[in-house]
């Protein structure tokens, strides 16, 4: 039996006692040492021993504020003091005011909120409701996506982590499409002669399944390595929905809050989705939070109906408030523009490093959201590791490039062939130059592996 720690904790004693009693999330456990963090202010986070290291992916790419926004972090003190706890059939001032807040920045158009505490739970509300309004069944998603990791929204992952929970449970209908990617074609075309043929595929698909209540996909894919749809993908997946009466549902867990250069990424399209699901940044992450955003005309369909849905933390209000302050404060700090300005500094960055580095196939990014994409061969754009190699828990050449920048004092995310760069919205020129220049400094190990 693990014995309990007893005070004070030396910084081994905190991480060793959280590998004995915690499970490291999506890895093999062996390989699972963490670094214990005391303390996090700005872009940047300190561990036990005093090392500062920048935040450069943003921990998972929703710290959009940074760490230690002071007006956010009162907020959750205050609303703690206010009112800690309320049931959700209760209205409550910080209720009112997030909600009114959201109707400033959603799109246009999407006015009836569910609140829950994650992406994932916000993904099954989505679900149920897209069934619900239509009475059809099935869910179409890509196979390069990531919506969650309960019943539902892992069984619409098209990455491989869905595989554990396989065969999926009954009611979880979901067929899937290619992804968008232009880098690496999954149906071997060329854009822009391609003539965008992986959304004509999706209506080919529409077509065939029937039954199918809606569409889920991350506008710009997130984890799965930043792919960012040709202009004309949304406005034509847009069409296609409503002639065949699917819903659209935009998972902006990680493309909302400012990410892309604009409050969530359909707005770079003027693209309208039935429902918006989204997460992480809405508080910058300092208390969990999620938001199923939809149409009233999808609401008006409850109005005399039941609404089969809810749980005990939903509109809890200390979720609730600092969501508010997380949005005043971005208003406040102009952070949606400064992405978009910040945004050819960074690629300018990335570029010089993909032509000193044969190791990289491919940089892309919009706002402060960026990929570097590692291949084995440009030519061939074969990557050096698969998401089987993470499942099996083989090593991975993009962690071994992450851990010599923990190193140098980069916290860097790195996930099967590439790195997300995302740090937080405040991020400086002189931090972006720091982070880049660490990733300079250790590419080596996978140039030396290049055929």
């Amino acid at each position: 039996m693990t014995e309990p720690l007893r005070p004070p904790f030396t910084p081994d004693e905190i991480s060793s006692f959280t590998r004995e009693t915690n499970y490291g999330t999506w890895r093999v456990q062996k390989t699972w040492k963490p670094l214990y963090i005391a303390d996090a202010e700005g872009c940047w986070i300190t561990d036990g021993a005093g090392k500062r290291y920048l935040d450069f992916s943003s921990q998972l790419m929703c710290v959009n504020l940074g760490h230690k926004n002071k007006a956010v972090v009162e907020s959750i003190a205050q609303q703690a003091r206010d009112l800690a706890f309320m049931g959700p059939a209760y209205a409550t001032e910080a209720r009112a005011r997030l909600s009114a807040k959201l109707l400033e920045v959603l799109p246009a158009g999407l006015e009836k909120f569910f609140f829950a505490t994650s992406g994932t739970e916000a993904n099954e509300a989505a679900f149920k409701i897209a069934r619900m309004v239509t009475g059809k069944s099935k869910i179409i998603s890509r196979y390069r996506s990531y919506h969650g990791s309960t019943m539902g929204s892992i069984a619409a992952t098209g990455d491989p982590r869905r595989w554990a929970m396989e065969p999926a449970g009954k009611g979880q209908h979901v067929v899937f499409a290619p992804e968008t990617n232009c880098y690496k074609c999954p149906i071997k075309h060329t854009y822009p002669g391609c003539n965008v043929a992986c959304v004509d595929y999706i209506e080919h698909m529409i077509e065939n399944e029937s039954d199918v209540a809606a569409i889920i996909l991350e506008p710009i894919v997130g984890t799965n390595g930043v792919l960012i749809p040709p202009p004309e993908y949304f406005p034509r997946l847009r069409e296609i929905c409503d002639r065949h009466e699917v819903l659209m549902i935009a998972d902006e867990v990680m493309t909302g809050w400012g990410r892309t250069g604009k409050w969530f990424a359909v707005d770079h399209w003027n693209v309208k989705p039935d429902i918006l699901v989204t997460a992480k940044g809405i508080t910058s992450a300092y208390v969990p939070l999620g938001l199923c955003a939809t149409t009233k005309k999808l609401a008006d369909h409850f109005e005399d109906r039941y609404f089969s849905h809810g749980h005990t933390y939903e509109a809890h209000p200390i979720t609730l408030g600092p969501a508010a302050a997380t949005i005043e404060e971005m208003q406040r700090l102009k952070l949606v523009e400064r992405a978009a300005e910040l945004e050819p500094y960074v690629s300018q960055k990335l570029q010089a490093l993909k032509e000193r580095h044969p190791s990289i196939g491919d940089v892309r990014g919009i706002g402060l959201f960026f990929a570097v994409d590692l291949v084995k061969n440009r030519t061939t754009k074969q990557p050096f590791n698969t998401m089987r190699d993470k499942v099996e828990g083989k090593p991975m050449i993009v962690d071994q490039i992450a851990a010599k920048m923990m190193a140098d004092g980069v916290a860097q995310q790195s996930w099967i062939s590439h790195f997300v760069i995302a740090p937080p919205l405040i991020v400086t020129k002189e931090e972006i130059d720091f982070g880049i220049a660490a990733l300079d400094r250790h590419l080596g190990i996978a140039d030396e592996l290049v055929d």
